[in-house]
């Protein structure tokens, strides 16, 4: 009934450290850190101890809140030089003063393994892009993990963000599949949620998906996160729930473990392609 992300990613990070080894040079990674927020830093630890676990070397690169969005972004093309550097992305949120769109765009495309860069994200739409979003690849992963029959499921992607609701929908839509998007401000959403046979949520906000809003045996992929309590919850009240549906990820340990996977396989792939050039 719990579906085991760390398992699942394990798995995947097993083959990318078959396939890191047998490359001719050592892949390089770098997710830049701007300010000290502790879940930012603490997502950064996650992906530069899990990068080195499967031989890409990670490389560090923090800078403070008041930086300036011009010199961030001079950093972040010195940074998009660095030789064998095989994936370059931004720790988000970053900053409320500095311009997101401008500064994600500075990362080079070949190196935009979070596929969030506007010219990454256009091929991505258009069906031209190699890479997939780590988030919307790591929910159609787990789902394929399921038992046969969910693909003929009545999907709800809860959360229309560009980093996972507008993605995961998009790529479900590509597979065929049944899928309904939804927000916090759709009207009727409880009525919404107890339909979907496969909720997958991306609002952010703190356990809103109790058991009285799904039906009995729905499955819920859980990909919010919020701060609550001290602690990162996500949008499903995972108490209320367990009893309730027949499979649903936890948080921490669900989509996360293997978004991280899935983003270290996408280096492995900008790899792999620099090796054939």
């Amino acid at each position: 009934m719990i579906i085991d992300g760390k398992k699942i990613a394990a798995e995947i990070l097993r083959e990318v450290k078959i396939k890191v080894a047998a490359l001719p040079f050592q892949p390089v990674f770098c997710d830049v850190l701007v300010g000290d927020d502790p879940v930012s830093a603490l997502f950064v630890r996650i992906k530069a101890k899990t990068a080195e676990a499967v031989g890409i070397k990670f490389h560090h690169a923090q800078y403070p809140a008041d930086i300036s969005s011009g010199e961030l972004v001079a950093q972040i093309k010195i940074i998009g030089q660095l030789k064998d550097l095989c994936g370059l992305i931004v720790q988000l949120p970053l900053p409320a003063d500095l311009p997101r769109v401008e500064i994600l765009d500075a990362i080079p495309s070949e190196l935009d393994v979070d596929v969030v860069g506007g010219e990454s994200s256009r091929k991505f739409y258009a069906g031209q892009q190699i890479l997939l979003p780590p988030t919307a690849a790591a929910i159609l992963t787990i789902l394929e993990t399921l038992p046969e029959g969910w693909r003929r499921q009545k999907i709800l992607v809860l959360g229309q963000g560009e980093l996972v609701g507008r993605p995961v929908a998009h790529l479900l839509r590509q597979q065929g599949l049944d899928v309904t998007t939804a927000d916090r401000s759709t009207p009727d959403l409880p009525g919404h949620l107890r339909q979907a046979d496969i909720i997958i949520s991306a609002a952010g906000q703190g356990r809103m998906i109790t058991g009285d809003l799904v039906k009995p045996g729905a499955i819920v992929i859980d990909a919010g996160t919020s701060e609550l309590g001290g602690g990162i919850v996500g949008d499903a009240d995972f108490d209320s729930l367990s009893a309730r549906v027949s499979f649903i990820t936890p948080v921490p340990g669900g989509v996360g473990p293997v978004t991280v996977a899935k983003l270290l396989e996408n280096v492995l792939l900008v790899a792999e392609q620099k090796h054939k050039i």
